[in-house]
C-alpha cells in the first residue's frame, strides 16, 4: 500500500471551522519541518478523499499533528468534520513539498510569514531545534480575520518567552496580525500592506536586507503572488536548482474543500 492507516487520537476545535487533530504515526515516516503529507478520509459515498496538509508536529514527534480548515460543502472537510478520537485515517508513506530550511541560503533573520492555517508549517519548523542554532532571529507574522483563529498563539507566546533565556539560541519576536477587530491587535492591516508601508519592519524592530533576510511565506494565494512581486522588488529571490534564495513559498493552498 501506498499509505499507512492511523488512528485519531486528538480533535481541538480552535473555531468551529478550525481545528488540529493529532494522529498516531507510522516509525516509517519521516518528514522535514514545512513539509506536508497527503491524507485520505473516506467521503460521503465510500470513495476516499485525498488532501495535501502540511505537518505542525515536531519531526522527532511520535504523533502526527494537522492544522486543517474546514470549508462549508467541501468533500474533504464534511468528512473531517466527523472525526473524533479513535477514528481512523489514511497517511500517505512519503511526505512532500519545499517549505523547509534547508531550501534556502544560510541568513540571519528568518521572517515566517503566514495566514490563516498557513501557520500550519511554521509551527513545525518553530518546533525544530536545528532551527533556533541556525539563525539569530526567528519573526512570525500571523494573520488571521478574528482574534479566535490565532491558533497556538499561547505557545508561541510561552516560546518567545522562554528563549529569551537561552544562550547561544535565536530570539523570536510574534507578530500576530488581526484584520477585522482593530482593538485585538497592534497589527491591523494586511501583511502585504504592512510591509509595502513598511510597518512590519517597524513592529519586528529590523530591516529587511537581502544579504541576512530570509522569508518563507505560506498563505492565501493572493498574498503569496503580491508578497512575491513586493520582495521580487527588493532584490530577494527564490530557491532555484543548485541556487538557495533567499524566499520559499508553499506552492499548494490547504484553505480547501
Amino acid at each position: 500500500e501506498k499509505w499507512t492507516t492511523e488512528i485519531v487520537v486528538s480533535v481541538h476545535y480552535w473555531t468551529s471551522t478550525l481545528i488540529s487533530f493529532r494522529t498516531t504515526r507510522s516509525c516509517g515516516f519521516r518528514f522535514t519541518p514545512g513539509q506536508y503529507a497527503r491524507l485520505g478520509l473516506a467521503g460521503a459515498e465510500g470513495i476516499d478523499v485525498w488532501r495535501p496538509i502540511s505537518v505542525v508536529s515536531a519531526a522527532n514527534d511520535e504523533a502526527l499533528e494537522f492544522l486543517v480548515v474546514l470549508i462549508p460543502g467541501g468533500a474533504f472537510s464534511e468528512a473531517l468534520g466527523r472525526l473524533k478520537t479513535g477514528d481512523t485515517i489514511k497517511v500517505e508513506k512519503r511526505s512532500f513539498g519545499f517549505l523547509s530550511v534547508d531550501q534556502l541560503a544560510a541568513g540571519r533573520d528568518l521572517w515566517l510569514l503566514a495566514s490563516g492555517s498557513g501557520l500550519g508549517p511554521f509551527v513545525s519548523i518553530m518546533r525544530d531545534e536545528n532551527v533556533w542554532r541556525a539563525f539569530e532571529r526567528l519573526i512570525i507574522v500571523h494573520s488571521v480575520r478574528q482574534a479566535s483563529e490565532l491558533a497556538y498563539r499561547e505557545e508561541i507566546c510561552a516560546l518567545a518567552a522562554s528563549r529569551k533565556l537561552a544562550i547561544d539560541a535565536a530570539q523570536l519576536t510574534y507578530l500576530p496580525v488581526v484584520t477585522r477587530d482593530a482593538a485585538a491587535t497592534t497589527l491591523t492591516s494586511r501583511i502585504t500592506e504592512l510591509l509595502s508601508t513598511g510597518r512590519l519592519e517597524k513592529a519586528a524592530g529590523t530591516k529587511l536586507n537581502v544579504m541576512t533576510s530570509r522569508l518563507m511565506i505560506c498563505g492565501n494565494p493572493g498574498m503569496a503572488r503580491k508578497l512575491r512581486q513586493l520582495l521580487s522588488t527588493r532584490g530577494f529571490a527564490s530557491s532555484r536548482r543548485n541556487a538557495p534564495g533567499q524566499m520559499a513559498f508553499e506552492n499548494y493552498w490547504q484553505d480547501h474543500d
